[in-house]
């Protein structure tokens, strides 16, 4: 008897050391289960010290993946990552309404770890537009300031999360791993119809090989959700296996710098 594949479709940039991005969003999924396809928005020359060169995919050929992938495949979830214009993120936005998509799960990459912006002013008020079309947002510290316009501590994480949610009428999972914490990492969960709070608590591991962390949960989210469990299921599952990914990752080396967390547990 056939059976049809549990389909993820990634969305975002191409990372040449295989750390973050599509590549990190390929094992992700493949990891939990899901068949991973993939629309890749720009490519790096990028390693585990950093990036030295982006080069953005033409407007025009990033429609055509999408129409290729989209008008075939039937996909359970669709993740997204870094979306670096807002003529990308309109292009985006317009094909995944073209084909009636749900269940989009949105990275909104903005900031590099060192603090620079990485879109420009445009690109994020259109980002700011989408986010209430998808179904999950997924923002670290540095981008959640951006989306509320004010600083977020341990303490008010939870206000900040539920203002989000709020102001996007979205769900929001809040990630933690900016703020000086003690030995317990906190994330958030906001539910946006119920208005629940989910806090997940994981304890702080010390490594340096996180590149990518931040790729593998929204996209193993989208893998859980193409499974068939619910949200609030969905993100317990991935914040759990992330946790995992980086004990079992924590000591392996890869490269001179910050290295990738180990999506296979092996």
């Amino acid at each position: 008897m056939s059976r049809r594949y549990n389909s993820v479709l990634s969305i975002a940039g191409s990372d040449s050391g295989g750390c973050a991005g599509i590549q990190a969003d390929i094992k992700s999924i493949s990891a939990n289960g899901a068949y991973a396809a993939t629309v890749i928005t720009a490519t790096t020359a990028q390693n585990t010290q950093g990036v030295s060169d982006i080069h953005p995919i033409p407007v025009p050929h990033i429609q055509k993946q999408l129409e290729a992938v989209l008008s075939d495949i039937e996909f359970g979830a669709v993740k997204i990552g870094m979306l670096h214009s807002s003529e990308v993120i309109d292009a985006v936005k317009e094909m995944l309404e073209l084909y009636g998509i749900e269940n989009i799960i949105l990275d909104p990459v903005m900031v590099a770890t060192s603090g620079d912006m990485l879109i420009t002013d445009a690109a994020i008020v259109s980002l700011k537009k989408f986010i209430s079309k998808v179904y999950l947002v997924t923002p670290n510290i540095p981008e959640a300031e951006i989306l509320l316009g004010q600083e977020i501590s341990l303490e008010n994480m939870k206000d900040a999360a539920l203002k989000i949610s709020d102001l996007y009428n979205v769900s929001v999972l809040l990630k933690g791993g900016h703020l000086e914490q003690n030995d317990t990492l906190v994330d958030v969960l906001c539910l946006k119809e119920s208005k629940k709070i989910i806090e997940i608590k994981n304890k702080m591991i010390a490594t340096k090989n996180t590149h990518g962390t931040g790729c593998s949960l929204s996209s193993s989210i989208a893998a859980f959700i193409s499974l068939g469990f619910n949200l609030e299921e969905a993100t317990l599952k991935s914040c759990h296996y992330i946790h995992n990914a980086i004990a079992s990752g924590k000591d392996k080396i890869l490269g001179k710098g910050n290295g990738p967390i180990n999506h296979f547990l092996n």
